[in-house]
């Protein structure tokens, strides 16, 4: 029975650590497009070492209110050193249309909708819940400037690092952050800053465990 207990007690630890590496990565509020309708959307990204099931995941807004919270639908997983995309579409209508007009080839895009959660240009938020209902990751921002999202970079604590976010305005390169435009938005789809190799990651965990054993 103390085995069953404490398998359940670290599978629920590693679920837990597991969610706390995922991070909200870019946020696009206000599209140009040149005329073309293109959605909100926003990027998450596995800064861990393993897979992370996304199944009964859910958004909000600013309000950072589970109860107004919608589902996550479209993509069930999240690989280590994933980026993914989740945009505004009803029952993923837009999926198509949005790949064609960024020219995306190998990322994962979601959809999501509902009353109330639509990002705002004038400044909002995004927050990100698990199946619990727990917030995983939550982000802000002000007002956008149309055609621009807005990117941000961690610490190695997973806080925000002031030094690395901001808005991707010009195409090139943001440390490790690749940045282009298509159709008169500019954003960096699909590579976020910072993302560690996942057998680096692998490595580093390793490390932390046998440090915490030497002290022990």
């Amino acid at each position: 029975m103390k085995t069953a207990i404490f398998v359940c007690a670290l599978s629920a630890f590693v679920a837990s650590a597991a969610h706390a590496n995922i991070r909200i990565t870019e946020v696009m509020s206000s599209s140009n497009g040149n005329g073309v309708p293109t959605p909100d959307w926003f990027e998450i990204t596995n800064y861990g070492s393993s897979a992370v099931d996304l199944t009964g995941w859910r958004m909000d807004d600013g309000s950072v209110n589970f109860a107004a919270s919608v589902a996550l639908s479209g993509v069930s997983s999240i690989g280590a050193g994933q980026s993914i995309i989740f945009i505004e579409s009803a029952a993923g209508a837009g999926l198509a249309s949005f790949n064609t007009f960024w020219g995306l080839s190998g990322v994962s895009v979601g959809y999501y909708s509902g009353s109330g959660v639509g990002l705002s240009s004038g400044g909002d938020g995004v927050s990100l819940f698990d199946t619990s209902g727990a917030l995983v990751n939550s982000v802000t921002f002000g007002a956008a400037t149309s055609g621009s999202s807005f990117f941000y970079g961690y610490d190695s604590a997973g806080a925000i690092d002031p030094s690395y976010n901001g808005l991707i305005s010009t195409v090139g390169t943001i440390g490790t952050q690749v940045t282009y435009a298509s159709g008169g938005d500019t954003g960096s789809i699909g590579s976020a800053l910072g993302v560690p190799a996942p057998g680096a990651i692998a490595l580093l965990g390793l490390a932390g465990l046998a440090g915490r054993r030497r002290r022990n």
